[in-house]
């Protein structure tokens, strides 16, 4: 679960063209912390969540049994492409 954590943090950061320095101090936190949590390995919960702060993420937390609903909406937003869409209330 963190190697997927940094896998997406890694893949927002490239999509963004954004050298890992900058990244990190944009998101507060040293360079040797993004990297690690890049490379899946533990880091703390206040400096995840900086760093998804600080690149427009944000981190879901639902029950196990909702997750490949989740993931076929994820990929299904994926293949559409950049539209934007606005949740209903």
């Amino acid at each position: 679960m963190i190697q997927q954590l940094g896998d997406r943090i890694r893949a927002t950061r490239a999509e963004a063209a954004t050298p890992i320095d900058q990244a990190a101090r944009l998101c507060s936190v040293s360079v040797g912390m993004l990297s690690k949590l890049e490379n899946g390995k533990g880091v703390s919960l206040e400096h995840a969540l900086r760093v998804l702060e600080g690149l427009g993420l944000t981190m879901l937390v639902v029950p196990k049994a909702h997750a490949p609903w989740l993931e076929q909406a994820a990929t299904y937003a994926a293949k559409k492409g950049d539209e934007r869409w606005e949740p209903s209330s």
